[in-house]
C-alpha cells in the first residue's frame, strides 16, 4: 500500500525531477547511490545549474517518463558506474550517456568505499538474490559475523594495514577500469573527516571531487560550500587500534551516531547477534564473501 504522505514529500523533495518546480534549461544531474547528492550540491555554482534527483537504487519504470523529460536540459551528467540494464531498467552509465543531447559533457565517477579506518565493517550484498539487512544499521562487524559462524577474528595493526592497502588497491582497480575521475589519493591517509563510515565519505573529499569533475569539463575548479556536514546521517566507532595504527589525534569512540541519535556499540551488536540467529544464510554468504578480510584478521 503507498503511503501517499511520504510518496507526497518524497516528490516535493525531488520537485524539479517530478515537474512540481520548473527546471533550468540547461542542467546538471549526478547519477548514483547516496553519494550523488552530495556530489551535486558541491557541484552546483553560478556557471552550473543542477537538479536534485532520487538515487538509482530508489528510481523505478515511474520515474522513467520524469527522467527522459530532462535528459534533453542535459548539459552534463556525472555518473557513478552503473552496470546497464540496472533493475532492468535503461539507467546504466553508458545507456544514460548514449541518450545525452549532442554537446552535453559527461564524467564518471567512482563509488568512494574505503574501509582504513573502519576495518572490520562489511555491507553484504548478493546481486542473485535480495538480502535484508541488520538493525539500527546496515554495516555488519566481521568480528561478529565470524564470532556468529563460530570462528573468532581480532583486529591488530598488521590486519588494519593489510585490509587498508587491499581496499586502496580494490578503488584504484575500480578508478582504472571505469575511467573514473580518481578519489583513491583523497581517502589516504586515513582521517575521520574523509570518511564517516566505509561508504560515507565527508565534505573534504566532495569538495575536492567536484573541483576535479568540473575541470575535467572545462568548468571554473570550484567547489560549493554547502554550509554544513554533507552524508551525515550515519557515524561509525572510533576504534583505539585504528586510531594508534595511523597516528591520529582524535579520541576513540564506542557508540554509532544515526540521525543524531548517540546508540552504544553493544546495542547495535546485540540486535545484530539476535538477528543473525535469525539469519543464518546470511551469516554463511557473508563469512563466504569476506574469507580474505577474515584470513588477514587470522594472521
Amino acid at each position: 500500500m503507498i503511503d501517499e504522505a511520504a510518496d507526497g514529500a518524497r516528490r516535493r523533495h525531488y520537485g524539479s525531477f517530478y515537474g512540481l518546480t520548473p527546471a533550468p534549461e540547461s542542467l546538471a544531474i549526478v547519477m548514483g547511490n547516496c553519494q550523488a547528492e552530495s556530489l551535486r550540491i558541491t557541484l552546483e555554482g553560478d556557471d552550473l545549474a543542477t537538479v536534485r534527483i532520487p538515487a538509482v537504487h530508489e528510481l523505478t519504470s515511474d520515474d522513467l517518463p520524469h527522467l527522459e523529460r530532462l535528459l534533453p536540459r542535459v548539459s552534463l551528467l556525472v555518473t557513478q558506474p552503473i552496470r546497464d540494464g540496472y533493475h532492468d531498467l535503461p539507467l546504466g552509465g553508458a545507456e544514460m550517456i548514449a541518450r545525452l543531447p549532442r554537446g552535453a559533457r559527461h564524467a564518471i565517477v567512482p563509488t568512494i568505499r574505503h574501509t582504513a579506518l573502519y576495518p572490520a565493517h562489511v555491507i553484504v550484498r548478493d546481486h542473485s538474490r535480495p538480502l535484508a539487512d541488520p538493525p539500527i544499521v546496515v554495516y555488519h562487524d566481521l568480528r561478529e559475523l565470524a564470532r556468529a559462524a563460530g570462528t573468532p577474528v581480532r583486529v591488530d595493526t598488521e590486519a588494519i594495514r593489510a585490509i587498508a592497502a587491499r581496499s586502496s588497491d580494490e578503488l584504484r582497480r575500480r578508478e582504472s577500469l571505469h575511467g573514473a575521475i580518481p578519489v583513491s589519493d583523497l581517502v589516504d591517509p586515513p582521517r575521520f573527516d574523509t570518511m564517516r563510515t566505509i561508504n560515507h565519505p565527508g565534505n573534504p573529499v566532495f569538495s575536492a571531487l567536484a573541483v576535479r569533475v568540473r575541470e575535467s569539463v572545462g568548468l571554473a575548479p570550484v567547489a560549493a560550500d554547502p554550509g554544513r556536514p554533507l552524508l551525515d546521517s550515519v557515524h561509525a566507532p572510533r576504534d583505539l587500534e585504528v586510531i594508534e595504527t595511523w597516528g591520529l589525534d582524535d579520541a576513540p569512540t564506542d557508540h554509532w551516531v544515526v540521525d543524531g541519535e548517540v546508540i552504544p556499540r553493544d546495542t547495535v551488536l546485540s540486535a545484530h547477534r539476535e538477528w543473525y540467529r535469525e539469519h543464518p544464510e546470511t551469516v554463511s554468504f557473508a563469512v563466504r564473501r569476506h574469507a580474505e578480510t577474515l584470513r588477514m584478521m587470522q594472521s
